[in-house]
């Protein structure tokens, strides 16, 4: 079976979809299938080599077609950015419409929704629902269009919208579970990022802000305030504008050289930090993005490193998470997710329990599963 998967994004990108895209096109490759991943050119910071950013195996193609790449000043670079993805959306199409495939497979709604009118195998996996797009969805739902969810509050949505239950499958995001399962303990990957190793360390590995929203940063600093000196917060992820804004609220709450802001760092070396510490952090807002729709990768690296999670307690993260596995606290609250830290910290053998049972669970949640999932479901 060929599948052609395209893309209407830059890569590769430090942004979490990148891996996602990256993985999934290596593990429907694993499945046997012939895969093609299509985007158009972009001006790209990175300069590493596609593979070995994101880390996979050249088991499948991966082509980028010219489309013009260009910039507004001040304000206007939204119109710029909102031209030149419409272009690079009919170069996409206009290269899929002459290739011959079994399936065409995208995370993006314009082009499906001009192919569409030409071609019966698509498939769109969503990762948001808007009213805004109900010219898509109304299309979509009119072709029969196999949809993939990432939660089952998008799925909800999709069906409320009228498309059939039975035509929306929710296939949660994954992990490699042998990149995250290192051979190192903490004091070992402490020693090797320069960490120090009389500290009680929590974590949070991410970016700090996705398409605007908060990600839950300004809670995790403020839980802080009702924690023993001796425990260190370190963010890793994020670009210096967002570091020195989460910078200068650390000074005014007082918490200068309780925190350790590490940047953006290469995707080989996220193992290793979860590794080196004693609480990973999950501390999303209460917004109806986190609590319908959101299947964070963090999720599924934070449970297959081995270390015990404190996230906040949404639907969303209910999908996957439970008292039995981590420990679940109120959103928005400071206090209460500063003494769910501080429940690990004090008791180690519950903090075991929960790393051990969230490790057996995230085995249902590779990236090689979800591809097969996936695949039965269009079959």
């Amino acid at each position: 079976m060929k599948l052609l998967y395209i893309l209407n994004q830059r890569l590769p990108i430090e942004k979490a979809y990148g891996l996602q895209v990256a993985k999934m096109s290596e593990a429907f490759a694993d499945r046997g299938l012939e895969v093609e991943l299509v985007i158009p050119t972009r001006r790209d910071p990175i300069k590493q080599d596609f593979f070995s950013f994101y880390s996979i195996k050249r088991n499948f193609k991966f082509k980028k077609l010219f489309s013009p790449d260009f910039y507004f000043p001040g304000k206007l670079d939204r119109v710029a950015v909102a031209i030149k993805s419409f272009i690079s959306a009919l170069v996409l199409i206009f290269y899929s419409f002459f290739k011959k495939v079994d399936l065409i497979y995208s995370r993006d709604e314009l082009p499906l929704y001009f192919l569409s009118f030409s071609k019966k195998n698509l498939v769109f996996e969503a990762h948001r629902f808007s009213k805004k797009r109900a010219l898509f969805y109304q299309r979509f739902k009119k072709q029969n269009l196999r949809v993939v969810t990432v939660s089952q509050g998008l799925k909800d949505d999709f069906v409320r919208f009228g498309f059939k239950s039975q035509g929306v499958l929710v296939a949660h995001d994954g992990v490699d579970l042998e990149e995250f399962n290192i051979d190192l303990n903490k004091d070992e990957a402490r020693l090797e990022l320069n960490l120090p190793l009389d500290k009680k360390l929590i974590g949070y590995v991410g970016q700090l802000r996705t398409m605007g929203m908060e990600k839950g940063i300004n809670l995790a600093i403020k839980s802080l305030k009702s924690l023993p000196g001796n425990v260190i917060l370190v963010l890793v992820g994020g670009d210096k504008k967002l570091i020195d804004i989460y910078k200068e609220l650390s000074r005014k709450d007082n918490l200068e050289g309780r925190i350790f802001f590490v940047g953006q760092v290469g995707h080989k070396l996220i193992p290793v930090y979860l590794k080196s510490f004693d609480v990973l952090l999950m501390p999303f807002p209460k917004t109806h993005h986190y609590v319908f729709y959101m299947s964070p990768l963090k999720l599924f690296e934070y449970m297959a490193s081995q270390r015990p999670i404190v996230a906040t307690d949404l639907t969303s993260v209910r999908e996957i998470l439970s008292q039995e596995n981590s420990v679940l606290v109120k959103s928005d609250d400071s206090e209460a997710f500063a003494q769910g830290v501080k429940k690990i910290l004090d008791d180690s053998q519950m903090a075991d329990r929960i790393s051990e049972r969230a490790f057996e669970d995230v085995k249902n949640y590779t990236w090689q599963k979800r591809a097969e999932k996936i695949l039965d479901f269009i079959k």
